[in-house]
């Protein structure tokens, strides 16, 4: 569903998908936007990016639960996700965000703050054991600095009583993907290992 070019929304299992923006602040190895142009059968890929009245009107037809997670970090429109996520927590929907973590240094601001009563789960792609493993992997606009505030995003996340989940792609090793569960146990999250899409 979109705007008869752009895919904003597509449906996976009993969720509504929003695709909010295709930048990004990583350029992650195993992310599959670097070989396909789209998942499920949906192209990603956006000429034009959705205000969030755009999203809204798409909504009024299919109220149900929502995950922010397209083609880009979604969190970089966090104005336009704020005002869907109120919309959706207003009809009872459920909400959840997939993210690299980087919401808060992107926009200078404490964003998990503003997640409160509009955000009930956020997913956080921890992807490696530490900060050198993971600039390797994720290729940060942040270098190496992007594990750190990822992990601040993640604890704080936690500190305001959001539902939160790290993960990690199951290519790394297993002694890493144990440190990574140790890491998620420390901040107090819960902790997913994701199968690779090739």
């Amino acid at each position: 569903m979109g705007n008869g070019l752009d895919t904003y929304i597509y449906r996976i299992g009993d969720r509504n998908y929003i695709n909010l923006t295709n930048k990004c602040t990583n350029d992650c190895e195993f992310c599959v936007r670097r070989t396909e142009k789209g998942v499920a059968g949906y192209e990603l890929w956006m000429e034009k990016e959705p205000s969030a009245q755009d999203i809204i009107d798409l909504l009024e037809k299919d109220k149900t639960d929502v995950v922010f997670c397209g083609y880009g970090e979604p969190t970089i429109k966090i104005d336009e996700l704020k005002e869907i996520a109120a919309y959706v927590k207003n009809y009872g929907g459920h909400t959840r965000i997939n993210t690299n973590g980087h919401a808060s240094v992107y926009h200078g601001r404490d964003i998990a703050k503003e997640l409160v009563g509009l955000i009930d789960e956020v997913s956080i792609s921890l992807n490696e054991a530490d900060a050198k493993k993971y600039e390797r992997v994720v290729h940060s606009r942040y270098g190496e600095d992007g594990f750190r505030y990822m992990l601040n995003f993640a604890r704080d996340c936690v500190k305001y009583g959001i539902k939160t989940t790290l993960s990690v792609v199951d290519v790394i090793s297993p002694e890493d993907i144990e440190t990574c569960r140790r890491i998620a146990e420390d901040i107090g999250a819960d902790f997913r290992v994701r199968h690779y899409i090739a």
